[in-house]
C-alpha cells in the first residue's frame, strides 16, 4: 500500500512540472523567437518481484537457500525526464522597424539543426538567441532589449552609430562605417541547446555550413511557435491527471487510517 502512496505522489509531481512548462509557454506566446518547451515523461525503472517459496534447494557444502519464484515486474510511477525546446520555425511578422531581424531557415543539412543570432551577455560570454527584436544603444551599438551586444561573424560587437542601415538577405549589415556580416551560428542538434533565460541559449555551435540556406529579413520578427490553444488544452488535461492522482492518494490515506483505527482495535 505504501508503494501506492509513492506512485500517486510521483504522478502529481510530474503533472505539476508539466503545468509549469505549459504556463511558461503561454506566458511567452508573444515573445519574439520564443521556442515552446516540450516535456517528456518516463517511468521509473521496473522492479522485478520474486516470491520466496518454502522449499529449499541443496547446493555445495550442504548449504540451503530458498527458491525464488518470479512474480512479475512493478512500476513505481513516472517523472519528467527533461524539457526540450521545440525549434520549429515560427511565423514571420512584419514590423517595419529597421532594428528588427528575423532568421528564416530554408534548407538545413540536419533535421534537428537550427540557426541563431550570436550575442554577448553581461558577463562577456557568448550566447545565442532567436529573438531578433534588437535596438541601438546610446553608444551606437546594436543590442538586445536586455542590453546584450549583438556580435558580428568575428565575435565583435556591431557598431551602427545610428539606425540608418540596411541588412541584406544573406545577413550583411551595411552602415555608414562599412559592411558588417552578422554573427549567425548553427547548431547541428538544436535539442542539445540549453535555455538560460532572457531568450538566450548555450551549447555546441559551429559556422553555418555551405549547404545551409537561410535569409535575414530586416523589419520582420519571428513570432513564438507556441500554439496557445493547444497549450491551454494540454494544461487542462494535465490538471485533470493531477486531480486523479490526488484522489488516489486520498483513497490510500483513508485506507491507512481505517487499518490503523479499526483493524488495530480489533487485534
Amino acid at each position: 500500500m505504501l508503494r501506492g502512496f509513492y506512485t500517486a505522489a510521483n504522478g502529481m509531481i510530474a503533472q505539476q512540472r508539466q503545468q509549469e512548462a505549459f504556463a511558461n509557454n503561454i506566458s511567452n506566446a508573444n515573445t519574439p523567437g520564443y521556442k515552446a518547451d516540450q516535456t517528456t515523461l518516463r517511468a521509473f525503472p521496473e522492479m522485478l518481484m520474486n516470491q520466496m517459496a518454502g522449499k529449499e534447494l541443496p547446493i555445495q557444502n550442504k548449504t540451503y537457500v530458498p527458491i525464488q519464484q518470479p512474480i512479475g515486474s512493478l512500476n513505481t510511477g513516472v517523472y519528467v525526464q527533461e524539457m526540450i525546446p521545440n525549434f520549429n520555425q515560427g511565423d514571420i511578422q512584419e514590423t517595419g522597424i529597421p532594428t528588427d531581424f528575423a532568421l528564416v531557415q530554408r534548407n538545413l543539412p540536419d533535421e534537428t539543426g537550427a540557426l541563431f543570432f550570436t550575442v554577448q551577455n553581461e558577463a562577456g560570454d557568448v550566447r545565442y538567441t532567436r529573438n531578433g527584436n534588437f535596438t541601438v544603444d546610446g553608444a551606437g551599438f546594436l543590442v538586445t532589449n536586455e542590453g546584450y551586444y549583438v556580435l558580428d561573424v568575428n565575435g565583435e560587437p556591431i557598431t551602427t552609430n545610428d539606425k540608418d542601415f540596411t541588412v541584406t538577405n544573406d545577413g550583411l549589415l551595411q552602415a555608414a562605417n562599412g559592411a558588417i556580416p552578422l554573427g549567425v551560428a548553427y547548431a547541428a542538434d538544436a535539442n542539445t541547446m540549453v535555455k538560460e533565460g532572457n531568450d538566450l541559449y548555450t551549447g555546441d555551435v559551429e559556422a553555418v555550413p555551405a549547404d545551409a540556406t537561410f535569409s535575414v529579413k530586416q523589419g520582420f520578427l519571428e513570432r513564438s511557435n507556441v500554439d496557445t490553444l493547444q497549450a491551454m488544452t494540454q494544461m487542462m488535461e494535465s490538471y485533470r491527471l493531477f486531480e486523479t492522482n490526488q484522489r488516489v492518494l486520498k483513497a490510500y490515506d483513508q485506507s491507512m487510517e481505517k487499518a490503523v483505527s479499526e483493524i488495530g482495535r480489533l487485534v
